[in-house]
This record gives C-alpha cells, structure tokens and sequence, in this order.
C-alpha cells in the first residue's frame, strides 16, 4: 500500500481551507499512483475565535447520508481519484461542544470509520502559550480502526501521541499502520514530534503516517501561532523512510507487510509484555 501525507498551512477561513487541500490532494494524485492520502489535523479551522470554530464544524451525518462542506468535499476527493481519504480531521458539531474527528472515505466514497480524539491538549508551552482545547472540544472514548487495502489502520490525532497505552491499545486490534494527523505546535514540535512519532512505530511495530500543518495562523484575540510541520512516515523499524519539506506540499512511502512481519517476528514484544 503507497501512502501519501499532505502538509498544509490553514487558517480560519474554512472556503479557503477546501480549496488549499484540493489543490494538494489533486497534485498528489497527478504526480503517482497511492491508496491513501491523509490531511493534517484541524484543517478546515486552525485558529480563528470560538465562534469560527463552531462555525466551521459539522454535524455528521449517519454514513450514507449527505453531509456538510468538508464531509463531501472528502467523499468527493475519494470517488474522484479512486483513493482512500483520510481525512485528517475537522471539527465535528455536537451541541455546545466540539470533536476532534477524523474521517475515512473508500474509492466508493464509503465512510469506513470516524475517530474522536481523546486526549486534548491543555497544556502551557515553553514560551507561554497556553491551549485548552477542553473548553472549546469534548474528548472521545473509542479506540477506531479500519481496514484500507487490506491493512488494518488504527486512528489517532496529534496530542494522542504522547499516550502510548493507546498505541498499544491500537497494536492489540492488529492494527499495522496507525494514521495520526497533527497541528503539533514549534515550541513542542522541534523538540518532540518526532521522537515521539519514531518511540511509537517501534514501540508498537507498525508504520507510522503523520501529516501535518506548518506555518503561522492567527487566532481570534490576534496572536500569531506557529505549528511545526515535517510531516512524516516512519517505519516500524524508527526510521524516517519520508518527511515532507517546509511549508505546503506531501510526502510519500509504501508499506511494505513483509518488513513488518518480519520486524515483529524477530522480536515479538507483544508476546514478551508483563504489564499493561
């Protein structure tokens, strides 16, 4: 399976958002043949006030049904390319709050699965920044996999990645790929983002595919934020086998099942753990 990751660099403005991710995903799609192609965490509304924020979000629908801006510009992108779409994820409208939702579209244009993230990021970084995701978005409770051309893909945002019982949790559902878009910010990022990414793949034994938004966004009181970036594959060996460049653009990276068979086979971790 070749796997593709979009980086980009949103704002708030949700029509100008749609038309930065075709314009990527259609790129993608001209320049080589992939299964799945995967957009960056809060791509539809990265910064902005509360109110462009629930502006944003949808409310969605039971799979098969209509649903709104993003939700079918994505099912769209899917049956246009014949691709799997992740899509990455939007703000999914559900009463005073919001989720963190990510999407799955088959080439048929089929919801495959929907992931709430759980653990939100409240927290203040080194510069003193301070995000509180839980006063805007609620927090899911699922762990989600799907299966995509025939891989079993676990489903997890940005924030999830510095819990590895989830990642565990997503090994024990044979999960061999695990999708994790991300608005990861500078100050963590540079430090963080991937080190985190490659503990993970080689803690859990699978393949990694983490897009990304990079580049500066402005929230509603009219600070400026920067997120990192470098969007990457990792293989469930830690190594990088791909890393997007700075600003807008993807990159790309097949899974290959016979290294991970092998990889788990030589060292069968999940077999040798005694706690948790």
């Amino acid at each position: 399976m070749r796997v593709a990751v979009i980086q980009m660099s949103p704002g708030a403005d949700k029509g100008e958002n749609i038309a930065q991710a075709r314009a990527l995903i259609e790129g993608v799609a001209a320049e080589q043949k992939v299964d799945l192609i995967a957009l960056p965490e809060m791509w539809t509304c990265l910064g902005g006030s509360r109110a462009d924020k629930f502006a944003a979000a949808e409310t969605l629908p039971n799979p098969g049904q209509p649903g709104g801006a993003a939700y079918e510009f994505l099912r769209e992108m899917a049956m246009a390319h014949n691709v799997h779409i992740h899509g990455g994820s939007i703000g999914e409208l559900a009463g005073e709050k919001i989720f963190n939702t990510s999407l799955v579209f088959s080439p048929a244009g089929q919801e495959l699965g929907r992931y709430r993230k759980i653990h939100l990021f409240d927290i203040t970084t080194p510069d003193g920044q301070g995000y509180r995701e839980s006063a805007i978005y609620g927090a899911g409770d699922q762990v989600v996999t799907v299966d995509i051309a025939g891989t079993k893909v676990g489903l997890a945002i940005c924030y999830d990645i510095r819990f590895p019982e989830l990642f565990l949790a997503l090994r024990r559902a044979n999960a061999e790929l695990i999708v994790l878009p991300a608005a990861f910010t500078l100050q963590t990022g540079k430090d963080h983002w991937e080190v985190l990414l490659r503990a993970r793949a080689i803690e859990t034994q699978c393949w990694f595919a983490a897009p990304a938004t990079a580049g500066t966004h402005k929230e509603g009181n009219g600070e400026l934020r920067q997120t990192y970036g470098h969007s990457l594959i990792v293989d469930p060996w830690g190594h990088v086998v791909a890393k997007a460049s700075d600003g807008q653009g993807w990159a790309a990276a097949t899974i290959n099942k016979a290294f991970t068979a092998r990889v788990r086979a030589n060292m069968p971790v999940l077999d040798h753990r005694r706690l948790g």
